[in-house]
C-alpha cells in the first residue's frame, strides 16, 4: 500500500467558527443547499460530530459518484479542527483503500479565516495515485469552500 498526501490551503472571508459549522458539524443542513454536488448528508452511526460517528454523503442522480462513507477520527469543536477518513464509496475504485482527511479552520485578523486540509490516499496493493489523478477532486473542494462562503455571506444568519 503506498500513500499519496497532499496539502491545500484556502483563504475566506467566514470566521472559523461559521465555516467549520457549515462545513462540518451543520454540513447535512447547509452543503446540499451551498452545491448541487452533493444531494444529501446522512448520520448512519453515532449522536451528531463525535469520534466514531459515521455518516454519508450522498450524490446526486448522474454524478460521476453515487455516495461515500466516511468516520470521524478525531474532532475539537473549540479549536474547529477534524480528522476523518473515507472508507467506503464507489469514489475509492479500485485504486483506494480509502481517503483520510485533517482540517483545521484558523481565524485570521481580517475576520476571515484560513481552512488548511491535508488528504492522505492509501492506496491498494501498488497502484498509485498522480497528481493529475487529484486535479478534479482539489477542484471540486475549491469549488465547495467558494460557494459556502457566498452562501454564508449572503445568509449572516445561518451557522452564527
Amino acid at each position: 500500500m503506498g500513500v499519496k498526501s497532499f496539502f491545500q490551503e484556502v483563504k475566506t472571508k467566514i470566521t472559523s467558527s461559521r465555516l467549520f459549522k457549515a462545513l462540518v458539524t451543520e454540513s447535512p443542513d447547509v452543503l446540499p443547499k451551498v452545491t448541487p454536488s452533493i444531494k444529501s448528508i446522512e448520520l448512519l452511526e453515532g449522536t451528531g460530530y463525535n469520534p466514531g460517528c459515521v455518516f454519508q454523503t450522498n450524490f446526486p442522480e448522474g454524478a460521476h459518484f453515487k455516495y461515500m462513507k466516511c468516520k470521524v477520527d478525531e474532532i475539537d469543536h473549540e479549536k474547529h479542527t477534524i480528522k476523518y477518513t473515507v472508507f467506503e464509496g464507489d469514489m475509492l475504485g479500485d485504486k483506494l483503500e480509502k481517503i483520510c482527511y485533517d482540517m483545521k479552520f484558523e481565524d485570521t485578523e481580517d475576520g476571515g479565516c484560513v481552512v488548511k486540509v491535508t488528504s492522505e490516499y492509501h492506496t491498494k496493493g501498488d497502484h498509485e495515485i498522480s497528481d493529475d489523478d487529484l486535479k478534479g477532486a482539489k477542484e471540486q473542494s475549491l469549488g465547495i469552500y467558494k460557494s459556502c462562503e457566498d452562501y454564508l455571506n449572503a445568509n449572516p444568519h445561518i451557522c452564527a
